[in-house]
């Protein structure tokens, strides 16, 4: 199959991405949000129209209070994300957001979150990510475990990882771009993002090995020797259909949420859009491609 016989492109086009999406996180960085360093969480909402945000936006930035992230809340309402602000601050910030009229504005809540929480919060999601990947590489290593010939089990699980690293990694090399140019904030839906992703595209992945598995066995029922490259293509064949129109089912339902969905998560539609996307390149060209590569050079150490 043409995947299969430029198998090295395919690679190394991935390994290019990748290396890219570790350069915009390196210089660009992420504008990380209160959940994780800490700050002032405000809500607020008005007995008449609700201002749009352009029109806070030139009152709240004279403030010089640094970041201010508005998010919208119910109809009349807004949630205000700031640094940590003492007394006189706080009703300065009240004070740009009603427009000089108090009487206009109800406040609702006003949360500190210290930099301890952040830090917990930032420990926790680490450790969900390791978690969620051993879990990952155990089932498959599982799933697979009579499948030793001629790759073993374990690097199915390996492989499986890798294109999940890619699948991750890329789209946060994109919003290290949103957060440089845009203002995106790094944020607890950040992280439900890469858990998504996690799970969105390892399925594609296990559907293709799964089919490999089951051409395997078909093989060494009906006593068939053939050529490890040429039954991953075979399975490529018969699984690339398929795998397309679930992913396109999934896609078109995330586009449609970044273009009519509410602001509040237009970025973390983003993501999953384009780790949906990245998940179906990498279970079609780039799992099956690593899979071969392997056999081929543990064939090659062999002889």
């Amino acid at each position: 199959m043409f995947i299969i016989k430029h198998k090295k492109i395919f690679i190394g086009f991935s390994v290019f991405l990748i290396v890219l999406s570790i350069a915009c996180m390196v210089f660009f960085g992420f504008n990380v949000g209160i959940d994780f360093k800490g700050g002032a969480l405000t809500e607020v909402a008005y007995e008449g129209v609700r201002p749009s945000q352009e029109e806070l936006r030139a009152p709240l930035d004279s403030l010089g209070f640094g970041s201010i992230t508005l998010q919208p809340t119910g109809e009349k309402g807004y949630i205000v994300k700031s640094r940590d602000l003492v007394d006189q601050e706080h009703l300065q910030l009240l004070e740009a957001m009603s427009g000089g009229t108090k009487e206009s504005l109800k406040e609702i809540s006003f949360n500190s979150i210290g930099p301890s929480v952040g830090k917990e919060l930032t420990r926790k999601s680490i450790i969900a990510l390791i978690l969620v990947s051993l879990a990952i590489i155990s089932f498959i290593a599982y799933a697979f475990r009579k499948v030793s010939e001629p790759v073993s089990s374990w690097k199915y699980g390996l492989i499986a990882i890798v294109t999940l690293l890619h699948d991750v990694v890329i789209p946060a090399g994109i919003f290290a771009i949103f957060s440089h140019y845009l203002g995106a904030e790094l944020d607890t839906l950040f992280v439900v993002a890469i858990l998504t992703i996690l799970g969105l595209s390892v399925s594609d992945t296990i559907v293709i090995f799964d089919r490999i598995r089951e051409n395997l066995r078909l093989n060494t029922e009906n006593k068939v020797k053939e050529v490890f490259s040429l039954t991953v293509g075979k399975s490529l064949e018969q699984s690339f259909a398929r795998s397309i129109a679930t992913s396109l089912t999934v896609i078109l339902v995330l586009i449609s949420l970044v273009l009519f969905g509410p602001i509040t998560i237009k970025y973390f539609a983003l993501m999953l859009t384009a780790g949906m996307f990245l998940g179906t390149y990498s279970s079609i060209f780039l799992a099956s491609s690593l899979l071969v590569w392997w056999e081929e050079r543990q064939a090659q150490k062999v002889a």
